[in-house]
């Protein structure tokens, strides 16, 4: 299923509390980046790990619970605690801690917000960029510039008008993870280009669609998409076209013009290979 969103609009108070939050998270994380005073282990998934994810966690969780005592939280770090008013918040605290830990400036700061409707509150902090994509259910979804991001100093944001698939603009996000039938379908078709923060690439008009395949995203990365993409006009799916939060965790944004092509493009395409087995051939 898609997201269409006629349920009521989410309150506007509620959306300048995450911008803040979202704003602290990012503060701490570029701190931690230009510090350096941190180590980064291997979880039991593989996935990196390092002190300043822990602590930008940890603190999001210590407002949360202190602005907001009855959510529920479900963070990638610290997994779920439950809450008794039937909404939640999901933290990923720093998205991209390979990039992190390499010093790659790419990574963001996301965080969601869930009510009794459904999907409402969507932020992505990019600190390094100075650039914040933000969107709440009803109230739009915006682009908010500079180190302390404020919707008073926000600008709207709106995908591309594109309807010809041919030569589409389309971020393709880990694609050392895709199979040669997805890579090859894509490229004889649209033009693809590097995974530079997807979402806010297509909610600002610089690209018309994008895709994430390979090993599956976590809840996670995906639980702002919704709100974010829609409120933009977009729309956003996993590859066969289900919800993308309840389906394989790949991903496909686009201008929604161009969705149902981009859907039967690649229908039937594998999702993912084991590239972490080339690395044997060594």
């Amino acid at each position: 299923m898609d997201y269409a969103f006629d349920a009521p609009p989410v309150d506007r108070e509620l959306l300048d509390f995450a911008v803040r939050v979202a704003g602290r998270a990012g503060q701490m994380s570029a701190e931690g980046f230009f510090g350096g005073d941190w180590h980064s282990r291997r979880k039991e998934d593989g996935s990196e790990v390092t002190e300043i994810d822990v602590a930008v966690e940890e603190w999001i969780r210590a407002e949360l619970s202190r602005q907001m005592p009855d959510d529920g939280v479900f963070g990638e770090e610290g997994g779920s605690t439950s809450g008794s008013s039937g909404r939640r918040w999901i933290i990923d605290p720093i998205n991209g801690t390979t990039y992190f830990t390499h010093r790659v400036p790419l990574f963001s700061n996301d965080l969601a917000y869930e009510d009794e409707h459904g999907p409402a509150i969507g932020v992505i902090n990019m600190p390094l960029r100075q650039q914040m994509v933000v969107a709440g259910r009803g109230l739009g979804c915006w682009v908010l510039p500079g180190p302390e991001p404020d919707l008073a100093s926000g600008r709207r944001a709106r995908v591309t008008e594109r309807t010809n698939l041919g030569g589409a603009r389309t971020v393709m996000h880990n694609p050392a993870g895709w199979p040669e039938e997805l890579l090859s379908a894509l490229h004889r078709r649209v033009f693809l280009i590097p995974s530079t923060g997807m979402i806010a690439a297509l909610v600002t008009g610089r690209v018309d669609a994008g895709v994430i395949a390979g090993p599956p995203m976590g809840y996670e990365d995906v639980a702002p998409m919704p709100v974010i993409v829609t409120e933009a006009g977009g729309r956003v799916t996993d590859l066969s076209g289900a919800s993308v939060l309840e389906g394989d965790k790949s991903v496909l944004v686009t201008n929604g013009r161009l969705h149902d092509e981009f859907l039967q493009l690649v229908e039937g395409l594998p999702r993912t290979r084991d590239f972490r087995a080339l690395t044997d051939e060594e």
